[in-house]
């Protein structure tokens, strides 16, 4: 949910509620210390959400019946893939990898791995160069890493993030943000990650994390953007890197983390997430 605006404490909302639910516009409004905070569930609702309560000020009459769906409708899933091509577009890339891996295996990992990978004669896992590889012009090497992902859940758990934080940095700030956060932070994280001699990695986790830092300093710098994310959420991420970092999660099966790539990604988003905020906080 999206932090939209404070309605007066002793304001009767009944009508209001009633007229969003009637436009399809997904809300919650809860009591506060400072009066009623009106939440949005989509952010690419807004302007329509605003409409409705700015009528609903001023005494006009609001809508009262659902008007019907149509081609188009922010409720489709058509029209919510359009308002953030982008995050869209980086998680069908992940899964035509993953599929990608399913037929072809270690091929897909090879070309994508950080350095070139292969077999030496001696049945030894070969381990190329980054700085040859960039020289002969594989450049896509220092991104492609976030878009392997080895198994299910970790395929799963790496959407969830991106489509859950991606869609909010798309639909408010726009695609060219959400593309300056995906390269600054999955080319971080994979530096990172190469830098403590790690050539075999892969995920987006290195970017989700990237997204959690951007996202939380922004609902928390400049709460007029529109950015939201609970604060449970926050240190449950939080906490999840940490503990992969302990010996803790090896015994219980967590061992093979890239947990330079999550801290890597996280100082790259926490970093855009105060230059954003303070320029948005600036422009007010």
């Amino acid at each position: 949910m999206y932090r939209v605006m404070l309605l007066p404490a002793d304001a009767d909302t009944r009508e209001l509620r009633r007229a969003l639910w009637a436009a399809r516009i997904g809300h919650r409004i809860t009591e506060e210390a400072e009066g009623q905070l009106l939440w949005l569930a989509d952010p690419a609702q807004h302007e329509a959400m605003v409409e409705v309560v700015g009528r609903w000020q001023r005494g006009e009459p609001l809508p009262v019946e659902t008007p019907p769906l149509r081609p188009g409708n922010a409720d489709s899933l058509l029209s919510v893939l359009r308002q953030v091509p982008l995050t869209a577009a980086t998680l069908g890339l992940c899964l035509l990898v993953f599929a990608a891996m399913a037929v072809f295996g270690d091929l897909v990992i090879a070309l994508l791995a950080i350095v070139p990978l292969g077999i030496s004669p001696a049945g030894t896992l070969s381990v190329g160069s980054l700085t040859e590889a960039l020289a002969s012009g594989q450049v896509w090497r220092l991104l492609s890493p976030a878009f392997l992902h080895f198994g299910w859940m970790h395929l799963i758990f790496n959407m969830l993030w991106l489509w859950y934080f991606g869609r909010q940095v798309e639909a408010l700030q726009g695609s060219l943000r959400m593309l300056t956060i995906l390269l600054a932070a999955g080319i971080g994280a994979n530096l990172a990650q190469y830098a403590v001699g790690t050539a075999l990695f892969g995920g987006m986790s290195g970017v989700d994390f990237a997204l959690l830092g951007y996202v939380w300093l922004m609902s928390r710098r400049a709460p007029g953007s529109g950015f939201f994310v609970p604060q449970m959420l926050v240190v449950f991420m939080l906490g999840w890197m940490l503990f992969t970092m302990t010996d803790m999660a090896g015994a219980v099966g967590f061992g093979n983390v890239a947990n330079e790539a999550h801290l890597g990604g996280l100082v790259v988003g926490l970093v855009l997430g105060w230059y954003y905020s303070g320029r948005a906080r600036r422009q007010r």
